[in-house]
This record gives structure tokens, C-alpha cells and sequence, in this order.
């Protein structure tokens, strides 16, 4: 037993963990409510909230107890019928003034595959006011998360990480046009009405696409942001029927499986011979069978291809890492200073494997 509450954060991430463990550790909505289930069942764990994305799943909490993290780890693995070692061969875990410096070079995009990247500060967000509509958090995960997003936009303002702006979708329309030569011609199908699939259509049209189509599991929002797009929407079961009819397809759906087979795009590509497919699959769990990459005359890049490609366009943000970790450092000092005074141990240590 601590001599008192214990800061935590445990997890996996891009990291540690490869795409396919990384489908396998995903929570999809309905887990995700079943897991804060779960938790409520757990002894002495006070606070938590969980952050879950395409490059990571993590657990923020306060323990009375540190066991309670380890009650936690098995709850998850549990869940996901994950052998406990093979999450321990890949987590990563941090109390007191450490979980609070990576929560911040979370939300400010330091700790992302693409340095500086926007879309994690919103999903940090959401998951703080996800676990705080289901009452899970308290005092202190308030104070943590909400200092933590004043550091990280003080981050994203005051040093040069998002200079040059990299991302899923500038990545994905460079590799587009160095597969057509040019875009004015290219039809887009984009599946899934998210916002990260939502960006890669519109950079798409920015450069000049000459059609778009919306296709969602749930028509009506297909054709609300087909509208927004001035595209058109396609019902989600034709999809594959007219595959065949478009150059790109951006595959951004919630779907817990494949959803886009070997066969489909076999299929696809003897109706337009000659004419390549570019598939990007930025589901997790992917929604493209990998085995669809195998095909003559098709592209496919799933999240973690397209990350790699941007890892080699960022000297300029590189250099300011090292000012950015500085200013982070700095207001995790702070930060742990108050909740010091407020009794969280700032000896605690982390859970063993």
C-alpha cells in the first residue's frame, strides 16, 4: 500500500506495437463502454479515463492502491482475451510527475507517429470529456487534464512542431499524384464518415479531384457530409459493386473487421485494366485485407505506411523538439507541485509485470 493516491498512466502505443497488435488492443464503442464497466468492479482504483486512437490505447487514472493498475491491466487483457505477457512485452507505464509530462507531449502531438500532428489534441479531449460524462473523473484527473491541455496548446503556440504541416492526408494525395501524374481526373470513394477520413477527402479536392463520393454505413451520414462536400453519397452495400469505378479509395470506417477483401478488389481491377487502384486504409482494425497489396495495379497503404513516409519530411520540426520538451518539463513541474501538496505520492511506483 502507497502512503497515498497514486497518479498513473499504463498503456501501448505506435511505439512499442505494430499495426497488427495494434487492431487487436482497439477498443471499438461498445467495448469501450463495456470496459468502463469493468472498471467500476475495480478496488481502489479512485479516477480514470481512457484514451483509445489509431496509435494507442492508454489508461489515465489515480489508484488508491498501486495494485489497482495491475487490477486494471488484467480487466483489459481480459477483455480483449490478450495473454497478459504479450501486453506487458508492449505496455508502457509511468506515475506522478512522468504520467503528467506524457500527457502533455501527448496532447501537444510530441509523442505522435507525426510529429506535431492536430488530430490527437481533439482526441485527448474527447476522452477526458467521455470519462467525465460517465463520472469517472474526479479532482484530480480534472486539474491533470486541464492544465495539460493549456500546456500543450502553450506548446504548439510558443516552439515550431507543427511548421510545414505533415499529415495522413497532404501524405496521401503527394502519393496519389505520384501514381496518376496529376488529378483532375481521379474519382475518390471515401468510406466512413470520420474526420480524419473527412480531411483526406477534402485535400483531395484541394488538389483538384474531380469527383467525390461518400459512402457510410449510415446513409444519412453519407449524404450530410456528401453535402458539405458538394460529392455524392452511395448506399454502403454498393459499395463493392462499383468499386471498379474509382482511382482512390480512402477507407476510414469504425467497422471491426475487414471490410474491402482480396476478391472485391480482384474483381475491381479486371473491369479496368491497365488503370491502378490506390487503396488508403486509415481503419484500425484496418478495414483492407493486407493481402489486397499482393494485387498487380493496386496500392495500398494502411496508417503506419503513411507515418513512415512523413517521418522523412520533419528536420524542421525536429529541431524544436528539444525546445518544446523544455517547456513541457517546466509546466510539469508546476503541475506536480500542487497535486504534491494535495497528497498524491509522488513515490509510488509503477506496476510490475
Amino acid at each position: 500500500m502507497s502512503g497515498g493516491p497514486t497518479l498513473f498512466v499504463l498503456g501501448a502505443s505506435h511505439h512499442t506495437t505494430p499495426i497488427e497488435l495494434r487492431e487487436k488492443l482497439a477498443l471499438g464503442p461498445d467495448k469501450l463502454s463495456g470496459f468502463y464497466q469493468r472498471l467500476a468492479a475495480v478496488p481502489d482504483l479512485a479516477e480514470v479515463a481512457v484514451l483509445n486512437t489509431c496509435n494507442r490505447v492508454e489508461f489515465y487514472g489515480v489508484a488508491r492502491d498501486t495494485a489497482a493498475i495491475e487490477r486494471l491491466q488484467a480487466a483489459f487483457c481480459e477483455l480483449q482475451a490478450l495473454p497478459p505477457e504479450m501486453f506487458n512485452a508492449i505496455r508502457s507505464h509511468a506515475t506522478g510527475e512522468a504520467a503528467i509530462q506524457h500527457l502533455i507531449e501527448v496532447s501537444a502531438g510530441l509523442d505522435s507517429q507525426m510529429l506535431g500532428e492536430n488530430e490527437i489534441f481533439g482526441q485527448v479531449k474527447d476522452a477526458y470529456a467521455d470519462a467525465q460524462h460517465r463520472g469517472k473523473v474526479g479532482p484530480v484527473l480534472n486539474r491533470v487534464f486541464q492544465k495539460a491541455f493549456q500546456a500543450a496548446k502553450g506548446v504548439r503556440s510558443g516552439t515550431a512542431i507543427t511548421i510545414g504541416q505533415i499529415s495522413v492526408a497532404n501524405v496521401a494525395v503527394d502519393l496519389a499524384l505520384t501514381i496518376f501524374g496529376q488529378l483532375g481526373k481521379t474519382r475518390v470513394l471515401l468510406l466512413g464518415a470520420g474526420d480524419i477520413g473527412e480531411k483526406t477527402a477534402k485535400a483531395f479536392l484541394s488538389r483538384g479531384a474531380c469527383t467525390l463520393t461518400v459512402s457510410s454505413r449510415t446513409l444519412e451520414h453519407a449524404m450530410a457530409l456528401a453535402s458539405t462536400l458538394d460529392a455524392t453519397a452511395l448506399p454502403f452495400e454498393h459499395f463493392s459493386h462499383h468499386l471498379h469505378e474509382f482511382d482512390v479509395v480512402v477507407s476510414s470506417t469504425a467497422a471491426p473487421g475487414t471490410i474491402i477483401t482480396r476478391e472485391v478488389v480482384a474483381a475491381a481491377i479486371r473491369r479496368r485494366p491497365s488503370q491502378p487502384i490506390f487503396l488508403i486504409d486509415l481503419a484500425l482494425p484496418r478495414d483492407v485485407d493486407p493481402q489486397v497489396g499482393g494485387l498487380e495495379n493496386v496500392f495500398l497503404y494502411n496508417l503506419d505506411d503513411l507515418a513512415a513516409i512523413a517521418q522523412q519530411n520533419l528536420a524542421a520540426r525536429t529541431a524544436e523538439v528539444e525546445h518544446a520538451r523544455r517547456l513541457i518539463a517546466e509546466r510539469t513541474k508546476s503541475l506536480w507541485a500542487h497535486l504534491v501538496a494535495r497528497g498524491i505520492d509522488p513515490t509510488a511506483a509503477p506496476p510490475t509485470a
